[in-house]
C-alpha cells in the first residue's frame, strides 16, 4: 500500500467521523474507582456508626461523665483532704520477702551496702520520678521471715521493719532524694553517658525534715548517738537482744553511709563519669 493510498483513507475518515465535542469525550475503561463503598445516606464514609456523637466515635465517654447527669466530682462539696493530692510524693513499695528472695537469688548482695541504685539495677523495680516516685518504702511484709544481716538505706520504713532489720544485726537508714538527684540514681548508666557531672543531693523540703531527722525513724539528718539510744529502745519494746554491731567482722561495711549531699557510694558530686575510657574526671577542689 502505497504512502498516497493511505493518506487518503485517514482524510476519508475523518470526513465521516463526527467532530470532537464535550458531548462525545469520555473517559478511558475503568481509568476512575469509586474509593467509597456505598453505605447508605452517607456513602460508605460512616463505616456503619452513624453520624457524629461519641457513641459513633468507636471510643469510650471520658471518665466521669454520666450521660448528662451531674457527674460524682460535682455532685459533693470539696473535701480538705484532697489539696494537693496530686503533688504528693509517692514510694513504691518493697517487702522484707521481696528482698530476702532478691538476696537468696543473688539479685542482691549482702556484704555492700544496698541502696536506691542497687534496688534498681536489679531490673525488677522501676522508679520513675516524672511520676513522683521519690523512692521506695520497705513494708514489713514477711518480717518473721527476714534473716539477712545487711546495710540498706531506704526512703520510708515502718518501726516493724526497723526493729526486723536490726535484730538480725543490720542497719537501715531513710534518706531523701530530690527529682534532680533520682534520674541520675534510678539510671546511672544513662547519666554517666551524657558526660555531664554528678548531682549534689539536696536537702528535704519543710514538711519532710521532721522524719529524716528523727532518731526513731533512723533519718539519715538525726543525731548518731540519739539513734544508738533508739536501737536500745526498739530492740527493749520488741524483747530481743541488741547484737553489737562494733564486735561484727562486717563492721565496716555495716558502717559505711554517704555524705548528706552524696548520691552514690564512692563518687562525690560534680566528677564526671567516663564509661569509654573508663576516668574519672574529678573537679578541682
Amino acid at each position: 500500500m502505497s504512502v498516497k493510498h493511505t493518506t487518503e483513507k485517514a482524510l476519508q475518515m475523518l470526513r465521516t467521523l463526527p467532530r470532537v465535542t464535550i458531548g462525545n469525550i469520555r473517559d478511558n475503561p475503568q481509568s476512575k474507582q469509586n474509593s467509597k463503598r456505598g453505605r447508605g445516606q452517607h456513602g460508605g464514609d460512616k463505616h456503619g456508626a452513624g453520624n457524629k456523637g461519641s457513641g459513633q466515635r468507636q471510643n469510650y465517654m471520658r471518665l466521669g461523665y454520666e450521660t448528662g447527669n451531674t457527674p460524682f466530682y460535682l455532685r459533693f462539696g470539696y473535701e480538705p483532704y484532697y489539696k494537693g493530692h496530686h503533688l504528693k510524693r509517692e514510694y513504691p513499695p518493697i517487702s522484707l520477702h521481696q528482698l530476702q528472695k532478691l538476696i537468696d537469688t543473688d539479685r542482691l548482695s549482702a556484704r555492700a551496702p544496698i541502696d536506691l541504685t542497687t534496688i534498681c539495677n536489679t531490673g525488677l523495680f522501676e522508679i520513675r520520678p516524672d511520676l513522683l516516685h521519690h523512692g521506695v518504702q520497705l513494708t514489713d511484709e514477711g518480717v518473721d521471715d527476714f534473716r539477712a544481716k545487711i546495710n540498706i538505706e531506704v526512703q520510708h520504713a515502718p518501726e516493724s521493719v526497723i526493729a526486723a532489720i536490726e535484730r538480725n544485726g543490720g542497719v537501715i537508714r531513710t534518706a531523701y532524694y530530690d527529682p534532680h538527684s533520682l534520674y541520675a540514681i534510678v539510671n546511672p548508666k544513662k547519666w554517666f553517658e551524657k558526660g555531664v557531672p554528678i548531682p549534689r543531693r539536696m536537702l528535704p523540703p519543710q514538711d519532710a525534715v521532721e522524719y529524716y531527722t528523727d532518731a526513731r525513724n533512723r533519718g539519715y539528718l538525726a543525731d548518731p548517738d540519739k539513734i544508738s539510744q533508739e536501737r536500745l529502745v526498739l530492740a527493749q519494746k520488741y524483747g530481743y537482744s541488741l547484737p553489737k554491731i562494733e564486735d561484727d567482722p562486717e563492721y565496716a561495711m555495716l558502717t559505711e553511709t554517704k555524705d548528706p549531699r552524696q548520691i552514690f557510694f564512692g563518687l562525690n558530686p560534680g566528677w564526671v563519669i567516663n564509661l569509654k575510657d573508663r576516668a574519672i574526671i574529678k573537679a578541682k577542689q
